[in-house]
């Protein structure tokens, strides 16, 4: 099978992300009166989206104040540190040349990772940076998928979604194409 299309999910991807949204976790919840997170537990909570991750952490009913803190104080920082995956530019570069049609399909803030994609030098690889908040879906859902593929007009068949999380391999399953999970 070839394919055309690659979905790629961002962070334990195509980025190594977790030291700043580790860093993010520390800075918020003991502003909440809340002992600050280990890095494991971080983690382990990631993958499905900010607000489900601070459940983890705190009540539904918090998560507003939370984000009020975590927001200014991640959109000050998030580029600190953030490294490409090693062999990550040039993939996207190779597949690019090749006329495969490149997203970034995340569950991280769509802001946020076009953000991060312009700072790396992804973007002019890519055909669509899509991410939590620029639809009403999110991983796994497969309104989501089907919403990215009719963006890039392609077809599942020769699509391939390349992720590192649970998240990952069923919105591809729901979808009816194969995840490669990288770890």
């Amino acid at each position: 099978m070839q394919f055309r299309a690659f979905l790629f999910d961002l962070d334990g991807t195509l980025i190594e992300h977790l030291p700043a949204i580790h860093r993010a976790y520390v800075h918020t919840l003991p502003r909440l009166g809340l002992p600050a997170p280990t890095y494991a537990q971080v983690k382990a909570a990631i993958g499905g989206g900010l607000e489900n991750a601070l459940r983890k952490f705190i009540p539904v009913e918090r998560i507003p104040e939370a984000l009020a803190i975590y927001r200014p104080y991640w959109d000050a920082t998030m580029l600190e540190g953030v490294e490409p995956m090693p062999g990550a530019l040039p993939l996207l570069a190779d597949l690019h040349a090749r006329g495969a049609q490149l997203a970034v399909f995340t569950n991280k803030l769509g802001t946020s990772s076009r953000l991060i994609c312009d700072h790396l030098g992804f973007s002019p690889y890519l055909s669509l940076t899509l991410g939590a908040h620029d639809t009403a879906w999110l991983k796994p859902d497969l309104a989501f998928t089907t919403h990215a593929l009719t963006r890039l007009r392609a077809d599942p068949a020769t699509t391939l979604l390349v992720g590192d999380s649970p998240f990952d391999v069923q919105a591809a399953t729901n979808a009816g194409f194969p995840c490669w999970a990288v770890t």
